[in-house]
């Protein structure tokens, strides 16, 4: 236990008269005029709009995605020699379907031959695409099964690489 030290009656008045300090009430986190206001609801419309614009660009290119899901199953088949041929024509009506759902049904459904490449060119396909095309789309089988793996894997990439960049204007 310690000693209790005796104060000087003065200093055990003056002692018992002091008070807390006062403290300031906490800042407010709420801006203080009406243009920072302003300023976080614009901020947070052009949030919003950005999000709803990412949004609506999602769902259109669902198609995109869908296609490249399947293309990816195309390309085992044109891998596999004793399946190339179901995997070439897969992969045309891969494309087609893909220009369906990006282009309306009038522009494209009635589309063969020359003119569905001529399409295909205008939409942003490579030249080797629309050449290995016309070259592959009308052989029969032997002729496909034995066509090089180079030829078949650049058929893949170039088809890859149309679905992602095609354009589709708004």
């Amino acid at each position: 236990m310690e000693p209790k030290i005796q104060l000087d009656p003065m200093t055990e008045t003056a002692l018992r008269s002091l008070h807390d300090i006062a403290v300031p009430p906490p800042v407010s986190w709420l801006p203080q005029t009406w243009g920072w206001a302003a300023l976080a609801v614009l901020l947070g419309i052009a949030v919003l709009v950005a999000f709803l614009i990412w949004l609506r660009r999602y769902r259109r290119n669902a198609y995109r995605r869908e296609a490249l899901r399947l293309l990816d199953g195309i390309e085992a088949d044109i891998r596999n020699p004793a399946r190339r041929e179901k995997g070439v024509h897969d992969l045309s009506e891969l494309l087609k379907r893909t220009a369906l759902a990006a282009w309306p049904r009038s522009d494209v459904a009635a589309l063969t031959g020359q003119a569905w490449l001529q399409r295909m060119d205008s939409r942003g396909a490579d030249k080797a695409l629309t050449r290995l095309l016309d070259d592959l789309e009308y052989h029969d089988g032997t002729a496909i099964a034995a066509l090089p793996p180079d030829s078949g894997n650049e058929l893949i990439l170039n088809s890859r690489r149309w679905i992602r960049r095609h354009h589709v204007s708004a």
